[in-house]
């Protein structure tokens, strides 16, 4: 209803106040009802129903428009915090610390000093040595004699060849047995076409004195020593500490499966043995080789004296390779004496080691050399109970192998 027609259809005046008042009222109502026509106009006119525009963030991305940007941002991973750091293991009291070691090859070296006429030297320090591998000089870390127990094969060569070989070879063996001494470990082999133990490693010389007692009557008359030898070397690697090998013999090899070059490989593979060839039948060869024949070395076996010439060489060789010394007696008389010194040799010994500055694991033969010399670097001077010089001799392996890095 308009004003003018509410004026017009009352009948009497109205009163200037209460005309102003209604004046007021109209204008009111007029003002809120043109405001509420504006907001119904706006809401018709936006495209999303009225929602609020949404406002872009800083760093959204992509063409902006009137309802905002087209892509907005993930939101970037909050960084995780920083680990804590590793808790340091408290120590146990009364455990331990614990440590990684790197082995560092060690070389062990056994020297025999004696004089011409086989008397140990004693008294020698380790300023007295010199140890050359391959030519290079090496630094000796550990020095010492050694006087430990014997720990010995006995192995002898006892088939049908020769009787007096046979004698021989029996009468050098109990000589050997009476120089031992009661912490002696020892064992008897002996070999024709195959090697036969008759006694394992003991200390009582009961045992084996019987052991010997078994030796009467021979099977073959074929004597192959190379694959004695190797199969002895073989078992005495299971076998901690130094090891000897009394090799009584008269050298001659006739039916072996191995050839000399592969014993000659074994023993240089072999460490902590020591061989020490006793000769036997010198006397029954001299007495052919007067008649200008060689000595008969079984039934069939063809035998000249150039066979035992090698022979003898080859048991040299053996000894020169692992330390030890070749003997060749003539009389029956020398067998207790030659057994003595070799005794004293075993049980007056050098020890020497060092770290040998060619480190590489190749498994190459190493040739070594030892000098003996005066505390000032010259010759070294021995002189006999009458004042006398004399010459020393120095008996040491001529090499080893080195180990293999597959070892």
């Amino acid at each position: 209803m308009s004003l003018q027609r509410l004026i017009s259809n009352r009948r009497s005046p109205l009163h200037p106040l209460a005309l102003l008042l209604l004046l007021s009222t109209s204008a009111i109502f007029t003002l809120a009802q043109t405001q509420s026509q504006s907001q119904s106009s706006d809401q018709n006119s936006t495209p999303n129903n009225g929602a609020n525009k949404q406002e872009a963030p800083d760093d959204a991305g992509g063409p902006t428009g009137d309802i905002g940007p087209y892509a907005v941002p993930k939101k970037s991973a909050e960084t995780p915090p920083p680990p804590p750091p590793p808790a340091t293991p408290k120590k146990v009291e009364g455990m331990p610390d614990y440590s990684i070691k790197v082995n560092v090859p060690l070389v062990n070296v056994d020297v025999m000093v004696t004089t011409k006429t086989g008397e140990f030297v004693p008294g020698l320090q380790k300023e007295n040595f010199r140890i050359f591998e391959d030519g290079t000089q090496q630094q000796i870390t550990d020095f010492g004699v050694s006087k430990a127990p014997i720990t010995a094969v006995l192995l002898i060569e006892y088939g049908a060849t020769n009787y007096g070989f046979m004698i021989n070879a029996l009468q050098a063996s109990y000589a050997f047995a009476a120089t031992l001494q009661k912490d002696d470990w020892v064992a008897v082999e002996y070999y024709d076409m195959q090697p036969h133990i008759l006694v394992d490693f003991t200390q009582d010389k009961r045992a084996i004195y019987a052991a010997l007692n078994q030796l009467r009557i021979p099977g073959f008359s074929e004597t192959n020593e190379f694959d004695a030898l190797y199969d002895t070397l073989d078992r005495l690697d299971r076998v901690e500490g130094k090891k000897y090998i009394i090799l009584v013999s008269t050298g001659i090899d006739t039916f072996s499966k191995l050839t000399l070059d592969q014993i000659t490989k074994k023993i240089k593979d072999t460490k902590d043995v020591t061989v020490f060839p006793i000769s036997v039948g010198w006397i029954i060869r001299e007495m052919y080789e007067a008649q200008g024949r060689a000595a008969p070395h079984g039934m069939g076996i063809p035998i000249n004296n150039m066979d035992y010439l090698q022979a003898d060489n080859e048991m040299r060789t053996f000894a020169a390779m692992t330390g030890g010394r070749a003997y060749f007696p003539r009389f029956q008389a020398e067998y207790s004496e030659d057994f003595r010194d070799i005794g004293d040799d075993i049980r007056h010994q050098y020890s020497l080691a060092y770290h040998p500055t060619n480190v590489r694991l190749d498994g190459t033969y190493r040739k070594l050399k030892i000098q003996v010399v005066a505390p000032n670097g010259g010759p070294l001077k021995v002189k006999d109970q009458k004042g006398k010089e004399q010459k020393i001799e120095v008996v040491a392996r001529d090499g080893y192998t080195a180990k293999h890095t597959v070892d």
